[in-house]
């Protein structure tokens, strides 16, 4: 009898409840992209395209593997950034913002100022830091929505890391025959994330220990926020932030390193990004702020805004956008890609609504079998 209910309670319990919405989320997400690969082009929808973004990097082992673990570190980042916001009752939707500031943090000392790449990645966070810093200033002291304040700022820093970056052509970092910024592996090794052996065992370049880096943040934050004082009191703000001030907790002050914080792990990941030579910055692309700033959004979602399940939601997302690359050109648009896995990722922000509703049904449950229960009782004693 015992063991029954241990089962139950283990089956209703936030954390199963939290694991099951998000697998629901994938499921979904998955079956309509199927759904729509069938649309476009039933006699390969099956083979051609849903296996291929099933198996993501495995279809190109272990060059695709290697890409994979490449993206996930700074995603990791970037989810990590808008769940702990979450955490303490905001929402970081400047993600993108503070990791372009970091991508500008983090090149401009390792090109410019030609540092070794620990110090470019501690200048990418201070960088992120800052630009998330804005928004809580101005909600800490004039009450201003963190989310209006972040997205103006989101294309503040896209449009100045550009023009500084571009100089009229001329710009210390930007190199005119690439049209991008100058490559760290070509020109400034010591700028760049060492591999210790992984680049070669996964024949690309840009496989570094970035991916633990990140894994290390995220066990961390994780940390901290679930075994930490301080983690108690930015969390308390985020659940009531009066009851917070009446118990003696200075709100004012958390907001602000709450969205420090958020800045400084969305900066980390765009250095973790450029400094392990996956891509270059392109200035002239001045309409476009970094999809890794807003997946970061479903990525933290996905995992509920828990920091570990983030390794895992990140992971996952990588996992797929990668497949979608290796769809044939000759029976899918290039294009096509994108709208699978944007279809998988969206729906991945509805686990939070899957969740609530597990937890509604558990409820009902529940409160049935305890009904039928009472009833039975009451049968006894008449």
């Amino acid at each position: 009898m015992n063991t029954q209910k241990n089962k139950r309670d283990l089956l209703q319990s936030d954390g199963t409840v939290t694991i099951l919405s998000s697998l629901i989320c994938i499921v979904i997400g998955l079956l309509v992209g199927l759904v729509v690969l069938f649309i476009i082009n039933p006699e390969h929808a099956l083979v051609d395209g849903f296996l291929r973004i099933i198996k993501g990097g495995f279809n190109d082992f272990p060059y695709g593997v290697g890409k994979v673990l490449a993206n996930t570190a700074p995603l990791i980042m970037t989810g990590l950034s808008v769940a702990f916001a979450f955490k303490t009752g905001l929402f970081n939707i400047g993600v993108a913002g503070q990791y372009t500031l970091g991508a500008f943090g983090a090149l401009f000392f390792a090109i410019a100022l030609k540092m070794p790449w620990y110090v470019c990645l501690l200048a990418a966070t201070l960088f992120g830091a800052v630009w998330g810093a804005i928004p809580g200033l101005f909600k800490a002291y004039l009450n201003v929505n963190e989310v209006i304040t972040a997205i103006m700022f989101n294309w503040i820093g896209l449009y100045a890391v550009n023009e500084i970056m571009y100089g009229g052509g001329k710009g210390v970092m930007y190199d005119s025959k690439t049209t991008k910024t100058y490559s760290l592996r070509l020109n400034f090794e010591e700028a760049v994330i060492p591999d210790f052996g992984l680049a070669d065992l996964f024949q690309l370049k840009s496989v570094t220990i970035a991916i633990f880096l990140a894994i290390l943040v995220a066990i961390l934050i994780y940390v901290v926020l679930d075994k930490t004082t301080f983690g108690y009191e930015l969390k308390a703000c985020g659940h009531n932030r009066e009851a917070a001030r009446y118990a003696g907790i200075n709100a004012k002050r958390n907001i602000i390193l709450s969205m420090t914080i958020a800045g400084a792990l969305a900066g980390f990941g765009a250095g973790l990004f450029y400094l392990s030579g996956v891509a270059e910055w392109i200035p002239q692309n001045s309409t476009a702020l970094p999809a890794m700033g807003w997946n970061g959004i479903p990525a933290a979602l996905l995992a509920a805004s828990n920091p570990i399940g983030t390794i895992f939601a990140s992971l996952f997302i990588s996992h797929i956008t990668i497949g979608g690359t290796t769809l044939p050109t000759k029976y899918f648009t290039k294009e096509i890609a994108d709208v699978i896995t944007s279809i998988t990722i969206y729906l991945c922000a509805f686990s939070l609504l899957f969740k609530h509703w597990l937890h509604a049904l558990f409820a009902k449950r529940k409160a049935a079998k305890a009904g039928g229960a009472s009833a039975v009782g009451k049968e006894a004693e008449d």
